[in-house]
């Protein structure tokens, strides 16, 4: 499996990883959206989804990431779209969670906070090694604050997007369940899921990533 430091520019129809990853999330994306517990909620929490696969799909020349990247990506999306299913706040994960820790909420939605933050710290990294040719060290740790940044950006769309909805949607959306701290403590999973996904980044042996091969375009201007 590449990582950041083997991964090379393939054209899309000779990635069969990536290939085969979408084929299965396409499986997921389906299956998710088959009779879900609250299709307003479903749509809502697609529409990031749609937004973020668009950009990976616009930007594939770009910049195609590591096939470990991908699989990181691919899974939590599929875990999203669990929780876009059931609904987050009655997801039945959550409702084990809450029984076997006898908590007072269903915290499946803090296990996708935290998930976001282990899951996508790696591809964050990746771009800033290979793209913004960041210093590894820099790199390590600056996916921390990004996916801050990130969490809290989707925190302020929630709140906008729970003005604009119904309340019924607007609650499924927020998932809330009383907690008046539900926004900074999702903030702090991520932010958790972050450090622990660059703790064990940090334990990858010490290789750069291989320079990105120039341009047709920019070699000919460069003669």
């Amino acid at each position: 499996m590449t990582t950041a430091p083997t991964a090379k520019a393939v054209p899309f129809r000779h990635n069969r990883f990536l290939q085969l990853l979408c084929l299965l999330f396409s499986a997921v994306w389906i299956a998710s959206g088959i009779h879900p517990v609250m299709p307003v909620d479903w749509w809502v929490e697609n529409a990031l989804v749609f937004l973020a696969i668009g950009y990976l799909i616009a930007t594939y020349r770009w910049m195609t990431f590591s096939q470990l990247s991908y699989l990181l990506l691919f899974l939590f999306l599929c875990l999203h779209e669990w929780g876009a299913h059931y609904r987050y706040a009655i997801d039945p994960v959550g409702e084990w969670l809450r029984h076997f820790f006898h908590t007072i909420r269903n915290d499946f939605d803090r296990v996708t906070h935290f998930s976001f933050g282990l899951l996508v710290s790696y591809p964050q990294r990746e771009i800033l090694l290979r793209k913004a040719g960041m210093r590894r060290s820099w790199a390590l740790w600056t996916p921390i604050v990004m996916i801050s940044g990130y969490s809290a950006a989707y925190e302020i769309i929630e709140a906008a997007a729970a003005g604009i909805l119904s309340k019924d949607a607007g609650d499924a959306f927020l998932a809330l369940q009383g907690d008046p701290w539900d926004t900074q403590k999702d903030m702090f999973m991520a932010f958790a899921g972050s450090v622990v996904a660059t703790g064990v980044t940090a334990l990858f042996p010490r290789r750069q990533p291989r320079p990105e091969p120039a341009r047709a375009g920019a070699t000919a201007g460069a003669r």
